[in-house]
């Protein structure tokens, strides 16, 4: 997988950031663009604190929250390869300041917008700002940091994604108790301000010196079939798996996904090189990744909801109450305890290790949810455990797998498939949810809300919670089933790949 180009003589600008000794530096970097990187990701959840709010205040329908909630994703999500492969031919540096821009002024319009389309057209343009910071972040790591120092680093990365993903209903439901719904946009201004300045002044520029015409056929198909196949996911929960629109739209994925694959094996410079699948260690890498997003994503997606409608937990306290996750996250990989504990294990052990207690976690909080929260503490304790060893191991076996000057269109895939993932988990677990409750209670559909508000009687109301906490307990069964497969399937395919290696660096 080692090009020439890899040891040719390097005489450009930037060569400080790939020398063996690092960018002196990376460590002030690394936290400029996790600023960058956690502005992108609390958007990714801080709207939903706000439903009620853009729901009396813009007279929003049903359909346009859904919009406003899925115009981020969908762009974001579809483009992520296509910004990745534009990162690695434009420059890493270059992409980010772009990135930074173009998610500032979606926010600037996002928070000043007067009508549900306005703010719906304004989530898609802060997703092709999103889509460019996280696939430009990766790639940085990837250029400055030595190969030995890269694991840090990218834990360090990854311990950002999960405070994120806990802190953008805390930092939400904080702003709307203070002020309207705008300023959980307006405050990415600063933020933004500030990453401009440090990414202009600190990160240094590097991209794929080698010229590689730009695949624009690849792009857009990449960028539709994506995107059609994530609306299919989204859409299946809301509309039915058997409505017109999610069949018909899934076909379209596979029909462009399929042409995206074919024309990638005829252009001489494909976005995205098809050979790298024949690598163990990427197929295995990808292959966990999907599956671990599957169930982590799905498994969390439902847990919200049973704070909220089970425990009786408003948003705020519901957000705070997943927060130990996140917090065992960061306090294992900032103080690099994650880290130390995945060297001494090797990639294979440690990605088993952490999928076990990732699962592990899983199974906790769906048998004890008779315990209260006492049991959901302990699952999201042993889930952030197993997300700070596990997370940061699989994401460098994807970056390390492709050649160094495509570290863009890594962190696409990377992304790509953590997006696609957590997609198909919310729609799959989210089903299996509602298949089992409507089973349970056949009068009350599939909704919680509806059922709990047309109950008459505080023992129907037991018995409506009571059925969706069985839904739920067999949903993050299934949630845990995917992820303990998703480790041992990687931590297999990593184990040989390391055994083919062996002989070969001998």
């Amino acid at each position: 997988m080692t090009s020439p180009q890899e040891h040719a003589p390097d005489r450009s600008p930037d060569r400080a950031s790939r020398e063996p000794r690092g960018h002196p530096r990376r460590w002030l970097i690394l936290g400029v663009i996790c600023l960058a990187q956690l502005t992108v990701l609390l958007d990714n959840t801080v709207l939903n604190v706000a439903i009620p709010s853009l729901t009396r205040e813009l007279d929003a329908s049903t359909a346009d929250i859904q919009w406003m909630i899925n115009a981020y994703s969908l762009v974001q999500s579809g483009l992520l390869l296509s910004a990745g492969n534009a990162a690695d031919r434009y420059g890493r540096r270059k992409m980010l300041l772009v990135g930074l821009a173009l998610f500032g002024a979606g926010s600037l319009v996002a928070g000043l917008a007067q009508s549900s389309g306005q703010l719906i057209a304004a989530r898609a343009g802060m997703g092709v700002g999103g889509a460019l910071l996280l696939t430009t972040t990766l790639a940085v790591v990837m250029q400055i940091f030595t190969p030995e120092e890269q694991p840090k680093a990218i834990g360090i990365w990854s311990a950002v994604n999960s405070l994120g993903f806990a802190a953008g209903p805390l930092v939400g439901g904080f702003m709307l108790n203070h002020f309207w719904w705008g300023a959980i946009f307006l405050i990415n201004l600063p933020v933004v301000a500030l990453g401009l300045a440090a990414v202009a002044a600190h990160v240094p520029e590097s991209r794929n010196r080698q010229g590689d015409r730009p695949d624009l056929v690849g792009a857009v198909l990449s960028t539709l079939g994506m995107a059609a196949l994530v609306y299919a996911i989204i859409s299946g929960p809301e509309h039915g798996w058997t409505s017109g629109r999610v069949p018909v739209t899934a076909a379209a994925a596979a029909l462009v996904l399929g042409l995206f694959a074919y024309w990638e094996t005829r252009v001489p410079y494909p976005m995205l090189d098809l050979r790298f699948f024949r690598d163990r260690r990427f197929t295995g890498a990808v292959g966990g990744l999907v599956l671990i997003t599957f169930g982590m994503g799905g498994a969390l997606f439902l847990l919200t909801q049973y704070l909220q409608f089970v425990l009786g937990y408003g948003p705020l306290e519901a957000g705070l109450r997943t927060a130990p996750m996140a917090m065992t996250v960061v306090a294992l990989n900032f103080t690099g305890v994650g880290t130390r504990w995945a060297a001494r294990m090797g990639t294979p052990l440690s990605i088993a290790v952490g999928m076990t207690l990732m699962a592990g976690g899983l199974v906790s909080i769906a048998v004890l949810t008779e315990q209260g929260y006492a049991g959901t503490l302990l699952g999201l304790v042993m889930i952030g455990a197993g997300t700070a060893i596990g997370s940061p191991v699989m994401a460098h076996a994807v970056m390390s797998s492709v050649p160094r000057e495509k570290a863009g269109v890594g962190a696409g895939i990377n992304g790509t498939l953590a997006e696609f993932g957590t997609g198909l988990g919310v729609a799959v677990l989210g089903a299996v949810l509602g298949a089992r409750f409507a089973a349970l209670v056949p009068v009350a559909a599939a909704s919680l809300p509806a059922a709990l508000a047309a109950a008459g009687s505080d023992g129907e109301r037991a018995r409506i919670t009571g059925a969706f906490s069985a839904g739920l307990e067999t949903s993050l069964l299934v949630g845990a089933v995917a992820v303990l497969l998703g480790g041992l399937i990687a931590a297999a395919l990593l184990r040989r790949a390391d055994r083919a290696d062996s002989p070969e660096k001998a």
